[in-house]
């Protein structure tokens, strides 16, 4: 039975304050019964994710060679490790410190942001869409930041004032990050870059600030549900330097160890069906552990919402039908929040049928 001293955010709780507490057994909400939970990775002979070099990829006197490295890796990986990548480690480290904040604020605090009915956005758990779902042990502060026009008036404009004006200034410097990112991607395609900035330009923007907190049987729960992300790219951070990042490359999970001042930049599902299915999205999950929490910030780009979601038409020739169907970016977004996470599931539902058919999801 789970403690009255539960506290609720809607339906369902805060693991943080859940956590704090003795606890013999886990709540049954929480355990996950997932047979990939028994593919642990040990010994040194896994694979380690790339690395690329933003200052020798736009900058270096290799760039070609680094260009290459890039398309490769977003074939054969769909995530790679970004160093030298710009942004000002004085913005960085002041959001990470902000962000440590936020989650040891009081949960009364806290509950202000929190995820109202029939809502994505907000603090909270797991979003439940069946009663048997399991909840993972996190909880998750997500928000749509851009456009701005989009942006909830009880969300990013009401957080404590330094913690709003520093991932202001992080979402910016993130901004052209992402769209030089893209950029790259897209001539590494050979797609002209005014197709990329007719879906990317001031498209749909939206961070995700996650508290995993410790737990005493951390192999009975998940922290992140096993997905990939249905975005162009993800650019995440590793606030406070726990592990617990993994991701899925030939059936086994490979833990990825972050480096100090590196991003982790992972392939979505937008940019699988862009490139018809030369780059891939890859899954990947996030684990706990019984010492310490994991804290983490991820920012998700993809088109604008005007947009469709669908193969390029420059990589399309009758050698090389779509792969993929096309839809409007809104309802993708929409049918996207509507399913629980689960693999690379929603990616399948995009593709095309062996008949052809090209119909909407």
């Amino acid at each position: 039975m789970e403690s009255p001293k539960e506290h609720c955010i809607g339906s369902s709780l805060s693991v943080q304050e859940l956590a704090k507490e003795p606890m013999l057994l886990i709540p049954q909400r929480y355990v996950c019964f997932d047979e990939d939970l028994s593919i642990r990775s040990h010994g040194s002979s896994l694979p380690t994710i790339p690395t690329i070099d933003m200052d020798q990829l736009v900058s270096g006197e290799t760039t070609d060679l680094e260009l290459e490295k890039l398309h490769l890796v977003c074939k054969d990986w769909g995530i790679f490790q970004l160093v030298n990548h710009g942004v000002s480690s004085l913005v960085v480290e002041k959001l990470k410190n902000e962000v440590q904040e936020f989650y040891n604020l009081p949960l009364e605090e806290k509950m202000r942001y929190k995820i109202k009915a029939g809502d994505v956005e907000g603090y909270g758990q797991t979003i439940l869409k069946n009663e048997n779902q399991t909840v993972d042990w996190a909880d998750r502060f997500y928000m749509i930041t851009n456009p701005v026009t989009r942006r909830k008036a009880h969300l990013l404009p009401e957080l404590p004032s330094s913690l709003r004006e520093t991932l202001e200034s992080y979402m910016s410097e993130l901004q052209k990050l992402a769209m030089t990112l893209l950029g790259l991607m897209l001539k590494a395609l050979k797609i002209d870059k005014g197709e990329m900035e007719a879906m990317f330009e001031d498209g749909m923007q939206a961070v995700r600030m996650t508290y995993y907190p410790p737990c005493p049987q951390p192999k009975k729960v998940m922290g992140l549900t096993p997905h990939s992300d249905a975005t162009g790219i993800t650019i995440l951070l590793q606030v406070n330097g726990v592990q617990g990042f993994q991701v899925k490359r030939d059936g086994i999970w490979i833990p990825v160890n972050i480096l100090p001042d590196a991003f982790v930049v992972n392939v979505g599902d937008v940019l699988e069906i862009f490139s018809n299915g030369l780059y891939k999205s890859i899954e990947h999950r996030a684990t706990v552990n019984s010492e310490k929490e994991r804290i983490s910030l991820a920012m998700f780009f993809n088109p604008k919402f005007q947009s469709e979601v669908g193969p390029s038409a420059t990589l399309l020739d009758p050698q090389n039908p779509p792969l993929f169907k096309r839809v409007g970016m809104e309802k993708y977004v929409s049918d996207f929040f509507s399913r629980k996470l689960d693999g690379k599931s929603f990616l399948e539902r995009m593709r095309i049928a062996e008949n052809g058919v090209d119909d909407t999801i």
